[in-house]
């Protein structure tokens, strides 16, 4: 039975002092997430190179609690599943004792795009791992370049509003439906709502769930996105009453709507308080609007359908 307050009560994993900027949500997530582990459970984390990586382990100070592995941009899931596989070779030995949990965290430029087939390759493999991306929809870290996880029409230093752009012309990718037809035992999607409930259960889940898992946390940045830092908690909430970002599980194989809206919100709502959709407030531009919200119903159309909730 879930205890919020035990929850909370859990030890710090993530020390404070790191350089993460002040409203950051990856941090928000790597906190929460690690609130899954038993405090009685060790655990070795990987970071793909990210801002979480750049700011909390600058060698020979880190803030991680945990046994922590920087590997390259691009093989996050290979490293950690390598790691769990040596292991299981020492427990089987009896060189170790001590139970162990294996988390990879990574943004979504080293989830979605440069480390894909690498993590593709973990989950196929169905290591005993957790991958976390914690989505902030950019390449945040290098100067909020478009990534494929960076909805379409949003303002990017790669993607700049001018004369002939409107901003990103792709629409975003669906990495969650991706990883779950990996067929692994467990697959969630979450963010910043309810008093973190949903994040933190999930988190366990996903952890004490035996073979590969994979949680997919929208965790906004507020100078790529560009709305006041105070305001984190109410992105979080729009992005999910609007069903840009739905609440969803995947347990091995079943769908599951953790959450649905009783009165679902127009998009519009989700992008007004944020910079990097401003043009689309222009005069002229509102059919604009009206695509993006024509993909995020479709979307969430079929997720129903997939969740058996039509």
């Amino acid at each position: 039975m879930y205890n919020f307050k035990e929850t909370m009560n859990k030890k710090e994993r993530l020390a404070g002092g790191h350089r993460m900027c002040a409203g950051c949500g990856g941090t928000v997530a790597v906190r929460n997430v690690l609130r899954g582990l038993k405090d009685e459970d060790r655990a070795v984390i990987g970071s793909a190179t990210s801002c979480l990586e750049v700011s909390t382990f600058m060698y020979p100070y880190t803030a991680w609690e945990d046994s922590f592995i920087h590997n390259a941009f691009e093989n996050a899931g290979a490293t950690m599943g390598g790691v769990e596989a040596a292991y299981n070779v020492l427990k089987k030995k009896g060189k170790i004792n001590d139970t162990y949990k294996f988390i990879a965290f990574g943004g979504d430029g080293g989830t979605y795009d440069i480390g894909f087939q690498s993590l593709s390759g973990a989950m196929e493999r169905n290591h005993d791992m957790v991958y976390v991306c914690y989505d902030n929809g950019a390449y945040m870290n290098t100067g909020i370049q478009r990534s494929s996880a960076t909805p379409q029409f949003a303002d990017t230093t790669t993607t700049p509003l001018g004369s002939n752009s409107n901003g990103k012309v792709q629409s975003r990718k669906d990495l969650t439906q991706i990883m779950a037809a990996h067929h692994i035992p467990y697959v969630a999607q979450t963010t910043f709502i309810k008093n973190f409930s949903d994040l933190h259960q999930k988190s366990e889940k996903a952890i004490y769930t035996k073979g590969a898992a994979f949680l997919n946390v929208m965790a906004p940045c507020p100078r790529g996105w560009r709305y006041p830092t105070e305001d984190l908690l109410k992105i979080c909430e729009l992005a999910v009453e609007t069903c840009y970002w739905p609440i969803f599980e995947v347990i091995n194989g079943k769908w599951i709507l953790n959450y649905k809206p009783k009165n679902k919100l127009p998009i519009e709502e989700f992008l007004k308080p944020q910079g990097r959709f401003k043009h689309l407030f222009k005069k002229g531009n509102e059919g604009l609007i009206a695509e993006f919200q024509k993909e995020v119903d479709e979307r969430w159309e079929q997720l129903l359908k997939l969740c058996g909730e039509e």
